[in-house]
């Protein structure tokens, strides 16, 4: 496989642990600030709506001036956000730190999945997309785990020192590669150069089939991230467990997401790409239901696992219908994409936020079950009209 899909999945990995680190971290940061889970939960809401916002800049700055230049500048504002965080003392500029570790986080993920797109033929696609969802999920594992860990020993702070050196350390990997890559082969200048980037938004937000896929994965963000954000905080509350194991209980979500990735061919086998997303939904009703009513911790960690599985089987073919809304500026229109998909949970968990502390927590994930189906059958209706046309 091509050297730079590893290098980008590195930075993916990371990504992906600076993700979900807070998932763990949220009772701590709560307890140390003197405010409530929901209180505490703007820091995720601050780092996910700038995340989803800042899309819109790097998708064209990825299509005129290249994947992996743009990532490394992307690392490199993480690096400096993470570096900040880690030495905040007052919850609202830890907020605006993650924010703007959120604006350097936007341009990883995104950036790396259009380098795929552009490297990949459509029929391997989900297949390179799931083994570079893999290096994500491992990242989503770690972060929730670390973090929990370091707030147990020492600080929640420990981790984003961590966080700071190693992105530091990718951003000039990712420099010396695409420097190297350059030189040794003659690049061609982007076709998408002379393409106007508001055109071009205008163009994917106009067309119908790439807004049902936009609506799709923006209540994706708000209906699961956003919930999901609050899982941690439910365990801590229901069942008084350490951070350290809150943190390894959560990451069985990113450990079901690599069962999926690595059963993605023999699922193809059996299910086309609405196969996909009924079984996915499916899974993540009885996830959301069932979620409410163990007490058991290993059973816990389980429906994790399954919750993962659930969520992946939806996201992955929503990734991958997402590479062709757009194929000639590719990178724009993903940028759309990850923007629906993390305002969406920036969105949803200020709404869970303030729905659980009107209801609780059993209600609120009861109601996110049968949103989740909805959306479902939604996708699933524009999905089947697509095929159809096409």
């Amino acid at each position: 496989m091509n050297p730079r899909f590893y290098v980008l999945a590195t930075a993916a990995f990371l990504s992906g642990a600076n993700l979900r680190v807070f998932d763990s971290l949220l009772p701590n940061i709560a307890a140390e600030y003197n405010v409530s889970h929901a209180g505490a939960a703007i820091v995720v809401a601050a780092f996910t709506l700038s995340y989803g916002l800042f899309q819109i800049f790097y998708g064209p700055i990825g299509d005129r001036y290249g994947r992996l230049r743009t990532v490394s500048i992307a690392t490199g504002i993480v690096s400096i956000g993470s570096i900040g965080s880690a030495f905040t003392q007052d919850l609202d500029w830890l907020t605006a730190l993650r924010f703007l570790t959120g604006i350097g986080a936007a341009g990883i993920i995104p950036v790396s999945l259009a380098w795929i797109g552009d490297e990949t033929n459509y029929e391997d696609r989900q297949v390179s997309l799931g083994n570079f969802i893999s290096f994500i999920l491992l990242g989503q594992i770690f972060g929730p785990s670390l973090g929990g860990a370091l707030a147990e020993l020492s600080s929640w702070r420990t981790i984003f020192y961590f966080f700071s050196i190693a992105f530091f350390m990718m951003s000039v990997i990712l420099i010396t590669v695409d420097l190297h890559y350059r030189s040794s082969l003659h690049v061609k200048a982007s076709t998408s150069s002379k393409v106007n980037p508001v055109q071009t938004y205008m163009s994917i937000i106009k067309n119908p089939w790439c807004r049902s896929i936009l609506i799709a994965v923006h209540l994706e963000g708000a209906f699961f991230y956003g919930s999901f954000a609050f899982v941690g905080a439910w365990i801590q509350t229901e069942l008084n467990l350490s951070y350290m194991t809150i943190g390894f209980l959560l990451s069985g979500f990113g450990l079901g997401g690599v069962f999926y990735t690595i059963s993605i061919r023999k699922l193809q086998r059996i299910l086309d790409e609405v196969g996909f997303v009924a079984t996915g939904t499916s899974i993540l009703f009885i996830f959301f239901i069932g979620l409410p009513m163990i007490r058991s911790l290993a059973f816990i960690g389980l429906w994790c696992v399954l919750g993962g599985v659930g969520f992946y089987m939806l996201h992955n073919t929503l990734q991958t219908k997402a590479t062709e809304m757009y194929p000639k500026a590719r990178g724009t229109a993903i940028s759309v994409f990850a923007m629906s998909l993390f305002s969406g949970q920036a969105i949803g968990t200020i709404i869970f936020g303030i729905l659980s502390t009107a209801f609780g927590y059993e209600l609120s994930f009861v109601v996110v079950a049968f949103c989740v189906l909805i959306l479902g059958a939604f996708f699933m209706k524009k999905l089947r009209d697509n095929l159809q046309i096409s």
